[in-house]
């Protein structure tokens, strides 16, 4: 066998392997009841809302429409220097008084500002409904995550089934124009490939993950953990709340649902880089093999189809041509189920080699922002290094200083 054609072989076998993973496949069945026995336990919904004018006020009041499924919501306007506090006050109006929008204040050093945020309305949320009325759950929300009617008793009446300790819902992202259709379908293809769904409630696999767009935990396994405290550096802070929430014994469920779904917008191909770029590298714990391997295991494995068949076809190498087709075919079909729950045409399918190619280019640009100090880069603050942690700087332009 020639080079080419070894390749090829290596290449199909991985992707034929990858569709033989019971637990590696799309968890289209993992999803939330569609009803729950309303008020069936007691909520303390915290929303962080950094610059959301524009989708804040939908997504509060998704939630407002709720209020008989929760004891208290509030809202924390993390410093936006728009429009956010307002539309947040006018969404929630349904709720009346078990709902308020609070002022955040900057972090402390060691703590993010989303965490700092979260950890702010907990607090307040707790002294608002007072000793005699400590909630069972808490259900952390971003402020552009938009809930249909009956979400908080879904996700409820899915740890009673799940007897989970905490239930995270992967938001449905938008994809409606050319970047987000290309783009978006791979991010949540991704990350279930890295943290197969089944196997993050599996007790004895040691895979942990969640989608902080939409987390619920029960209060005493916060506690257990050491509360939010326990991660306060994190900057990946939902998979971080997910480990340390398994390390201690608590049963995790992670799925979707078609209802529970993100308002940001990614109109240019930019703001879809900042979207992957701003943690890839912190994903890869900073670390230059990983990267180096990451990088390789994208070129060789997911961009690799279609230019070993249509190479093989050129240099008139039927076994080459017929691996890479395969591959890609295989490939394309394992990506379908990810790209129908997107609601985007199943020709993108066939897109996921050069989707590849854009996310190695990404998690290579991630890296390199840290090496030359950029860092993360997230709503006008930017991370750079200090000692082993990351810490807020200040940036020029349009980047607020956070102390």
């Amino acid at each position: 066998m020639t080079a080419l054609e070894v390749c090829a072989a290596v290449v199909a076998a991985f992707w034929l392997a990858v569709a033989l993973d019971v637990k590696r496949r799309w968890p289209g069945s993992r999803l939330l009841p569609r009803g729950g026995e309303p008020g069936r336990g007691s909520v303390l919904v915290i929303v962080p809302a950094r610059n959301e004018a524009g989708v804040v006020g939908r997504a509060a009041a998704s939630l407002s429409a709720q209020s008989g499924s929760f004891a208290h919501l509030v809202i924390v306007d993390d410093r936006s220097t728009d429009g956010t506090r307002s539309e947040a006050r006018e969404g929630i109006r349904e709720a009346g008084a078990k709902a308020e929008v609070i002022d955040g204040e900057a972090p402390p050093e060691g703590w993010s500002g989303k965490l700092h945020a979260l950890q702010l309305g907990l607090d307040h949320g707790l002294a608002s409904l007072g000793p005699g009325s400590v909630p069972e759950w808490i259900l952390f929300t971003d402020g552009d995550i938009l809930h249909r009617p009956g979400s908080i008793d879904a996700l409820l009446a899915k740890a009673a089934e799940a007897g989970a300790d905490l239930v995270s819902i992967m938001a449905r992202l938008r994809a409606e124009n050319f970047w987000e259709k290309l783009c978006v379908p791979p991010f949540l293809w991704f990350f279930q490939f890295l943290y197969p769904f089944r196997r993050i409630s599996d007790p004895r696999s040691r895979v942990a993950a969640a989608a902080g767009g939409c987390l619920l935990i029960r209060r005493s396994l916060l506690e257990r953990l050491g509360g939010l405290e326990a991660i306060r550096g994190e900057l990946i802070d939902d998979v971080a709340i997910a480990k340390k929430a398994k390390g201690v014994g608590g049963r995790l469920w992670l799925g979707l649902d078609p209802g529970i779904e993100s308002l940001r917008g990614y109109d240019t191909f930019p703001e879809m880089v900042e979207l992957v770029a701003r943690t890839a590298y912190i994903q890869l714990r900073r670390n230059p093999a990983l990267l180096a391997g990451t990088l390789v295991f994208l070129g060789g494995l997911f961009v690799a189809p279609p230019f070993i068949a249509f190479l093989g076809l050129a240099c008139g190498s039927l076994v080459a041509a017929l691996c890479g087709f395969v591959a890609w075919g295989v490939q394309s079909l394992l990506y379908s189920a990810t790209v129908r729950y997107s609601r985007v045409s199943l020709a993108v399918s066939l897109t996921l080699p050069l989707a590849s190619l854009l996310y190695a280019y990404m998690t290579f640009l991630s890296a390199w922002r840290h090496w030359v100090g950029r860092g993360l880069q997230w709503k006008g603050r930017a991370y750079a290094r200090r000692g082993d942690a990351e810490a807020p700087v200040a940036l020029t332009g349009t980047m607020e200083k956070e102390g």
